[in-house]
């Protein structure tokens, strides 16, 4: 594992990452401007993922967001909306705007437990199917037991399928390293760049169906291994933390975790996503300073 971490140069400088953090913190009541949670807003998957989603629930979504676009015609638009793959037609077919992305859950997705082929073929029918971009968890079962050839074989097996599914689009590959389940920084780090050197066009936080999701430190972890491995490569890799975000305050904190981090060259919908499925309310509410209930 730590042939990652000499590879790029990094070390997993906790203590300095949560100073950073504290300071972010101390100053999210003057960063939470307009035109910050504007762009947070438009950095949203906005998320459904529950057992009893429908055709016709998931259907009832879009077309809040289409509702939305109508009421405010000058903010930005969610940047997706996330389900799981058997809905991808749904919100491919239901959205006014195709620059609202359908976003899949997919690869056997919360546990990725179960046979390679198997999580292939739930990818290319999501992609078939209108997915935009897709959202893997890592092999933990493979990472955890030292299988990082194997874990890493898996994400390019995936990318590979994408790219057959749709060779005449751009198909976005987010993948999730559940770090409340790694057992420390330098796993995180390693899990970051052994996700993205396997051609990951995003790293997430969490799938938001364990016990500890996003956190601060985990964002500000992966956030550095993203810093070195574009010193690197050249490469720009995308963050999006996920699981437990719902606040105006937790998008202010987690954007200037990236800002200060990254740059603000990363806080576009490009490079920057935030997971969420209560945050659309509240964010909105925060702009217009009165409570509402659009989502």
């Amino acid at each position: 594992m730590t042939q990652f971490l000499q590879k790029y140069g990094l070390s997993a400088d906790v203590p300095a990452l949560e100073a950073l953090i504290e300071s972010v913190k101390a100053e999210v009541p003057t960063l939470k401007t307009r035109e910050a949670l504007l762009s947070c807003f438009s950095l949203m998957d906005l998320t459904t993922l529950k057992t009893d989603d429908t055709e016709a629930s998931v259907a009832a979504l879009v077309n809040k967001v289409n509702d939305y676009a109508r009421k405010y015609p000058d903010y930005p638009l969610p940047a997706s909306v996330c389900v799981f793959s058997n809905f991808a037609s749904v919100v491919a077919e239901t959205r006014n705007n195709p620059a609202l992305h359908a976003t899949v859950v997919s690869a056997c997705f919360p546990s990725s437990q179960s046979f390679l082929d198997v999580k292939l073929l739930e990818v290319r029918k999501a992609v078939e199917n209108g997915a935009d971009e897709v959202d893997i968890v890592l092999n933990l079962c493979k990472f955890l037991s030292g299988d990082y050839a194997g874990a890493f074989d898996e994400i390019k097996a995936v990318k590979a399928t994408i790219e057959d599914a749709a060779p005449d689009r751009k198909v976005i590959l987010k993948v999730i390293l559940e770090t409340g389940l790694l057992p420390d920084a330098e796993h995180i780090l390693s899990a970051s760049f052994l996700a993205m050197e396997a051609g990951a066009d995003f790293i997430k936080t969490s799938t938001g169906k364990v016990s500890v999701n996003a956190t601060p430190i985990a964002a500000a972890l992966m956030c550095s291994a993203i810093k070195a491995f574009h010193a690197t490569t050249g490469k720009i890799v995308g963050f999006k933390p996920a699981g437990g975000l719902s606040s105006a305050d937790d998008a202010i904190l987690y954007y200037n975790i990236v800002s200060r981090i990254l740059g603000p060259i990363w806080l576009s919908p490009k490079t920057l996503r935030f997971g969420v499925s209560r945050m659309a309310n509240n964010l909105l509410s925060a702009i217009e300073g009165k409570e509402l209930k659009q989502f």
